[in-house]
């Protein structure tokens, strides 16, 4: 007796078979190559950052350490996460307690962080969203999605206007991953809940002079 999976595939696979094997040309025209001055591209993505409820905190790089302290004491954390390759340095100012994550780690122990720090790989001023892209010192996944307060330090350097510039920057073969604001959702009544599938609050340090 074959089962319902078999039947889909085999469909599938009939259907592939008897498909003209022809490439079809894939439309490219994005709008590439856009600028903005680094004052309106701050400016763009706080903006679109604050409508999806994160909250972003602008300093010049020497300032990282005060800030992220800043950030984490307000919201409580005392135990935080880090990925592996996180610059020591942004945690210099912070005195509670760090553990750096490793894949060995079970992504539910993750749990009993109060927040994580990470860095970022690039970001879209359009879109207020961030890409995350697996490098060391962003880390796995789970570890960004677990905690109830991921702070995420990003570099203005690496904003791009909009989404063809900003993908044109990223690596195709790392995982990437894409945050536009804390995780949150509606139900069934329109009511926005927040923290249903991963950080109730994001905080973004935005490194101008970087």
């Amino acid at each position: 007796m074959t089962t319902a999976r078999e039947t889909v595939l085999g469909r599938v696979r009939d259907a592939l078979a008897l498909a003209p094997a022809t490439d079809t040309p894939v439309p490219r025209a994005y709008r590439t190559g856009r600028t903005l001055p680094d004052a309106e591209r701050l400016a763009l993505f706080t903006d679109r950052l604050v409508d999806y409820k994160a909250q972003v905190h602008p300093c010049t790089a020497d300032r990282t350490a005060e800030v992220v302290a800043a950030v984490l004491r307000d919201r409580g954390a005392r135990r935080i996460g880090v990925p592996a390759g996180l610059d020591p340095r942004w945690l210099t100012a912070y005195d509670g307690e760090v553990r750096q994550d490793s894949a060995d780690i079970p992504a539910p122990r993750l749990d009993a962080l109060d927040g994580v720090v990470t860095a970022s790989a690039v970001g879209c001023a359009e879109t207020g969203t961030i890409f995350l892209d697996g490098s060391p010192d962003q880390g796995r996944r789970a570890l960004s999605l677990v905690p109830d307060l991921h702070v995420c330090v990003i570099d203005l350097s690496t904003v791009q206007v909009g989404v063809p510039e900003a993908v044109a920057r990223l690596v195709p073969e790392r995982p990437t991953t894409l945050i536009s604001g804390p995780s949150a959702t509606s139900d069934i009544e329109l009511e926005r809940v927040e923290g249903v599938h991963g950080p109730r609050t994001l905080s973004v340090v935005i490194r101008t002079d970087v």
